[in-house]
This record gives structure tokens, C-alpha cells and sequence, in this order.
């Protein structure tokens, strides 16, 4: 009688065990494939994203396809490669972009951003990309703008991302509660 008790005591432990283990070993491939957690720090992407937000990367899209204009990606900081930055990709291989008098002209014509940002908004140049100048993104490369464009580090500052640099997407925010949703292209609808 005791034996069949601590028999039955083992194989619910080994259960509970094995389901552990199963849960662990789906979790480490959804991150390591397919989706990662994302915190957004500080107010870079502010009024679309705030500080403190949790963000779902899909990590699989970068794998089968390029960034398009629009998308917001997270990515190695070119400043720094041990921090991720998410921010919204203003331009693409081939794109030429200018800064001028506050506004941002993508391939000679003035960027038309009211989908997600108010039409006060002042795009200033910086030290990569200055008032006035036309640049060319190059092949394998993205220019990227926080949508914060006063308080964002950025493109403007350190140049174009590689393409190898992107982690992947921004597609969902799951944290806090009442901003729960899915993140779309402003220029995919």
C-alpha cells in the first residue's frame, strides 16, 4: 500500500516534470525563431509607443522578406550593439531622403506622415544627414527616424542600419492593458 502511494507520488512528479520540460523546449523555440519580447525605452517613439511598453518582435519575417517604408523595426543600435532600438523605417535601399525646413522629402517629394504623427511635428536635421543635403540609402542598408523626431536618436545622427542588424518587426504591444494591439504600416492599409 505504501509502495503504490510513493509509486504514484513519482509519476505524478515525473509528469509535472516532463510538462516542464516540454513547455521550456516550445518556449526557447518560439524565441530563438519566431517571436521575442521587446521593451521600449525612453520616449524615442513617443506618441505611437511609450516607455515601458512591451512590444512582440517577429524575429521570422526578417528571414523571408525586407523592411518596407513604414514598418517599425527593432534592431542592434549602431551606436551601441549591445542595445536594441525600435524605430520606424523612413527610407529603403534606393530611396533618396532630404531634411529641409523641417520636413522630411522622400524621393523629391514632401513625406506625408498625418497617419501617425500631427503635422506640427519639426523633422530637424543632425550631424549624419544635414539641413538641406540629399543622401541615397544604399543596397542592404535603411534610413530609420523615431517618431519623436526632437527627442529621438536616430538615422539623422548615426547613418543607415544594415539590413544583418535588424532583430525583426514590431507587430504587437501587450503590455500595459489598455494599449494592447497590433502594430500596422500606416502605408500598408
Amino acid at each position: 500500500m505504501i509502495l503504490d502511494i510513493i509509486r504514484k507520488i513519482y509519476f505524478f512528479f515525473l509528469d509535472i516534470i516532463q510538462t516542464l520540460l516540454l513547455v521550456f523546449a516550445i518556449f526557447i523555440v518560439i524565441y530563438i525563431f519566431l517571436f521575442r519580447p521587446f521593451q521600449v525605452n525612453g520616449d524615442s517613439m513617443y506618441p505611437n509607443f511609450f516607455h515601458k511598453e512591451y512590444i512582440l518582435t517577429n524575429i521570422i519575417t526578417m528571414r523571408f522578406k525586407e523592411p518596407k517604408f513604414g514598418d517599425v523595426v527593432i534592431f542592434r543600435a549602431p551606436p551601441d550593439p549591445e542595445r536594441d532600438y525600435i524605430k520606424r523605417v523612413i527610407g529603403v535601399p534606393g530611396d533618396k531622403i532630404l531634411l529641409e525646413s523641417g520636413k522630411v522629402y522622400l524621393n523629391e517629394k514632401e513625406l506625408n506622415e498625418k497617419k501617425y504623427l500631427k503635422s506640427s511635428i519639426v523633422t530637424p536635421g543632425g550631424s549624419f544627414i544635414q539641413e538641406g543635403k540629399t543622401i541615397t540609402v544604399p543596397e542592404n542598408e535603411y534610413f530609420v527616424m523615431g517618431d519623436n523626431r526632437l527627442e529621438s536618436s536616430d538615422s539623422r545622427e548615426w547613418g543607415f542600419v544594415p539590413f544583418n542588424s535588424i532583430v525583426g518587426e514590431a507587430f504587437f504591444v501587450y503590455w500595459p492593458p489598455d494599449k494592447i494591439g497590433a502594430i500596422k504600416n500606416p502605408y500598408s492599409e
